[in-house]
């Protein structure tokens, strides 16, 4: 971190973030910057709307970019009254049948190039809460960090560029053949992702992390990591390392949810511990391994992996690990554990359905989007 930069403050709850994200916006004098995949009109959206709004009346440069397909529910007129005081509001990817699959999963909100909010929260009523007695569980950031922040701007401004995804097949086609980026920026923080061969940023710095790991502890709302992943996590398991997981008990994507369990019996032979989050649905994306943390948008699926646009930061921090640790700590509290013996408590219908799951999420939806991206003909 640079020496302007503070300690990154853990969000745990949307009764926290939200009210934080919206302080920073009406105490923004130069420029706002917020970035989600869903953004719905709801209570906490017409409070951002009218956050934004007044800022952009005062002078600020407003800028907003929203996901076409996780938004799609909004109103056309919902962002008229930010338009007309000057802001700025960009769909991206709007949705055409043929090229649904690419999406903008970020969330970002950055406040005069210095404040940044990351996480898993969308700008949507139902994450607001605490996540046990109302509202979905998530976990978000908020960091003050110039040199992070700059990053972000570009990062921004080049996917707002983007928005329209008005490029020839042709220009698609070499856009995803591209080999991605595999060096991390500022010394491993921040490591975008976007689709294109090869591993992303992230996937470099995971991989690398959980191949020496003997600690790990993963929060994932939508798990269906890669087959190398999967290794590294059942090779510590076998050789005495901890791996605990929480995943979801409850889910707003029931076939996510089916593919997981797919994996568990494998798993669980080895040793790793799987516990499901209980009281709300699940949505925090969270990963500490041997001190090393990872926060942001991305989930440990194939959709997140390889085809959306995503944002993480890996922290080697103590002070953030030992913040994650208490996350994880928590949700535990709230989570049942899935005993070795589970695979035999299945039946050949639920057995079904989870290799079923499994083969849509792993195999056709990628297929799909691979197609529309323009990289399979």
């Amino acid at each position: 971190m640079s020496a302007t930069a503070s300690s990154p403050q853990w969000l745990r709850t949307g009764r926290e973030i939200f009210p934080a994200m919206l302080d920073a916006i009406r105490a923004a004098r130069h420029s706002i910057r917020l970035e989600t995949y869903i953004y719905a009109d709801g209570q906490i959206g017409r409070q951002f709307r009218e956050a934004l709004t007044a800022a952009a009346a005062r002078g600020v440069k407003v800028s907003v970019l929203v996901d076409a397909f996780g938004s799609w529910l909004l109103p056309d007129d919902f962002f008229a009254p930010l338009l007309a005081a000057g802001g700025n509001v960009r769909y991206f990817n709007p949705l055409r049948l043929w090229r649904y699959g690419v999406r903008d999963h970020r969330k970002l909100l950055l406040c005069d190039d210095a404040v940044v909010f990351l996480g898993g929260f969308n700008i949507a009523d139902e994450y607001d809460g605490d996540g046990v007695t109302r509202g979905w569980c998530d976990v978000g950031l908020r960091i003050e960090n110039p040199a992070l922040a700059v990053e972000l701007t570009k990062s921004f401004n080049e996917l707002s560029a983007l928005a329209d995804f008005h490029r020839k097949p042709l220009m698609r086609l070499r856009a995803f053949k591209r080999r991605r980026k595999t060096e991390p920026r500022l010394g491993g923080e921040l490591l975008l992702s976007h689709p294109g061969r090869g591993a992303s940023p992230f996937q470099v710095s995971l991989h690398r992390d959980l191949a020496r790991a003997r600690d790990t502890r993963i929060i994932s709302a939508y798990f269906l990591p890669t087959r190398r992943v999967r290794r590294y996590l059942i090779r510590a398991a076998r050789n005495g390392g901890r791996v605990q997981l929480i995943l979801a008990g409850k889910s707003d994507v029931l076939i996510s949810q089916l593919a997981a369990r797919s994996l568990y019996h494998r798993l669980l032979k080895a040793g790793v511990e799987i516990y499901e989050y209980q009281p709300q649905i699940l949505h925090a994306k969270l990963i500490v391994s041997d001190g090393v943390t990872y926060a942001g948008s991305s989930n440990l699926d194939i959709r997140s992996l390889n085809l959306n646009y995503e944002l993480m930061l890996r922290f080697e921090d103590e002070t953030v690990a030992a913040g994650a640790h208490e996350i994880f700590e928590e949700l535990l509290q709230h989570s049942r554990r899935i005993e070795p013996g589970w695979f035999k408590t299945q039946s050949w219908w639920q057995h079904w359905q989870h290799r079923w799951a499994h083969f849509m999420v792993a195999r056709i939806d990628p297929l799909v989007a691979l197609r529309q991206f323009g990289a399979v003909k």
